[in-house]
């Protein structure tokens, strides 16, 4: 059975992205390093970095993201992000006129549909949900089984929430560290 990952990467201050959708330098430790991480040679990470992430990102079979994501990426063209199998878009609007999915991008209208349909999709890769408001959705639900963060070494000050408008409180389990050049890998085990 699939597990259900929160991840994303975040500031020090806890966002995503500033007020305009804009990650700023969230991700520049993935061109702080010396190994290439994927096969195109533009993604350059520390040792550490590369152990942790592609031991993760290898597994994922399965992303559900919201439709301010989907819009902002312009749908990654029809194509997945990462290698990444299916897509699963939260959203109460239909997809865009014309939208030609290639049968790797799924539309539903709430989270719990969105979990169990990737879910289904996943079978037993895990099932990861962008952090922000669908992840906190998600999160609230009781559907998370574990929350990834990749902590970047700059304070937004304001903007995206990583766990959205979540009005739940969880417990999560010890933290498992790994540190990287420009970031610090944080993985939690989340309490039912």
């Amino acid at each position: 059975m699939s597990q259900v990952v929160m991840y994303g990467s975040v500031s020090v201050d806890g966002y995503i992205a500033d007020e305009h959708d804009q990650p700023g330098t969230l991700f520049e430790w993935l061109s702080s390093g010396d190994v290439p991480l994927g096969t195109d040679g533009q993604l350059m990470v520390s040792q550490p970095s590369f152990d942790y992430t592609t031991a993760y990102w290898d597994r994922i079979g399965v992303t559900i993201a919201g439709r301010r994501v989907f819009d902002l990426t312009d749908g990654w063209d029809g194509t997945p992000p990462s290698g990444v199998d299916h897509m699963v878009v939260v959203t109460h609007r239909p997809p865009p006129e014309g939208w030609n999915p290639r049968g790797s991008f799924f539309f539903v209208g709430g989270v719990e549909e969105a979990v169990a349909k990737a879910k289904e999709l996943a079978g037993d890769r895990i099932v990861e949900v962008a952090a922000g408001d669908v992840g906190g959705q998600v999160l609230a639900a009781g559907l998370v089984d574990e929350v990834r963060m990749d902590v970047a070494p700059v304070v937004l000050g304001s903007g995206r929430p990583f766990f959205g408008a979540v009005d739940v409180p969880r417990s999560l389990g010890d933290p498992h560290v790994v540190a990287g050049n420009r970031v610090l890998h944080l993985r939690y085990s989340v309490s039912h």
